[in-house]
């Protein structure tokens, strides 16, 4: 990794993080208002869709199909959460799967950096300083760099990230009329909904490898936790995704929220989505089967 990588990823780790820490007092003193929060719960979600349904379900895991249109939207809309241009996202979370706890994973707790605190921190954070970005995409991402539209939505991500906070400024001047509204509309809908996407994101890295319930018989410590289920949109299931990569419904049993697996039901059934991978009730038993 390039020491400007590095400084990227420590800005992009630190900004938010700091503008976390502000938002402490101003909520505290009330320093915020319902549109403030509307703003980040909507960008939340559609940023985070962008992360689940598009960058991780759909180009890395070929999940389902849908219209090249849809496919760079979605790009896009992941672009937005700040967690990297999407060429190398895909990258290494097909090289974390190829690799999974072992050696040449990029963010396992358990490889390299023991399995306590050590471990936790480099799988949630300390990577991003270390392996990010560097699998190499000739390899596990030639998909994606043979697609002219992904390649040039991979070559503007900071202008994405731009748009990302932008939007938040732009609806906050709309509705409130006024550049202080508009500034906390960013603060809000920008920053800190930056900063809690992304500790929800890396958490799947560290605590669903760490902490949490099996199932499956896996060649991995991933594991399923539950209360990280509704803030990830489901990808907290992380140890029914390393069961069943491909699965675009990764919440199993019926109460196991999955807000992203209920949203490409949906595209499927307004046609937006075909060739979706469905998990049946008795490919699961065969698994279970194994493990017992």
């Amino acid at each position: 990794m390039t020491r400007i990588q590095r400084n990227a990823n420590i800005g992009a780790v630190a900004l938010p993080f700091a503008a976390f820490l502000a938002a402490i007092p101003l909520l505290w003193n009330n320093v915020v208002g319902w549109t403030d929060l509307a703003i980040l719960g909507s960008i939340y979600i559609a940023t985070a869709f962008g992360v689940t349904i598009g960058y991780h379900r759909l180009l890395t895991h070929r999940a389902f199909e849908t219209y090249r249109p849809v496919k760079y939207l979605l790009a896009i809309m992941g672009s937005m959460a700040v967690q990297g241009p999407v060429i190398g996202w895909v990258a290494d979370h097909r090289k974390h799967h190829a690799h999974t706890d072992e050696e040449g994973d990029p963010h396992s707790p358990h490889v390299g950096h023991g399995s306590g605190i050590r471990g936790l921190w480099h799988a949630h954070t300390g990577w991003l300083f270390e392996s990010n970005g560097l699998a190499d995409a000739k390899r596990y991402a030639r998909d994606l760099l043979e697609d002219d539209g992904m390649r040039f939505i991979n070559r503007w991500f900071i202008a994405w990230v731009l748009l990302g906070l932008t939007i938040p400024f732009g609806l906050g001047f709309a509705l409130t009329g006024t550049l202080a509204g508009a500034l906390t509309a960013l603060f809000w809908g920008g920053l800190v909904r930056v900063f809690f996407l992304h500790h929800v994101t890396w958490s799947i890295n560290s605590i669903c490898h760490f902490f949490g319930r099996r199932r499956f018989e896996t060649d991995d410590k991933s594991t399923n936790v539950a209360w990280l289920a509704l803030p990830s949109l489901g990808e907290a299931w992380h140890h029914n995704h390393h069961a069943f990569p491909r699965a675009a419904v990764q919440g199993l049993r019926w109460y196991e929220i999955d807000v992203s697996g209920l949203v490409i039901r949906v595209m499927k059934r307004l046609h937006l989505a075909w060739n979706v991978v469905q998990i049946t009730p008795e490919r699961q038993q065969q698994r279970l089967a194994q493990a017992a």
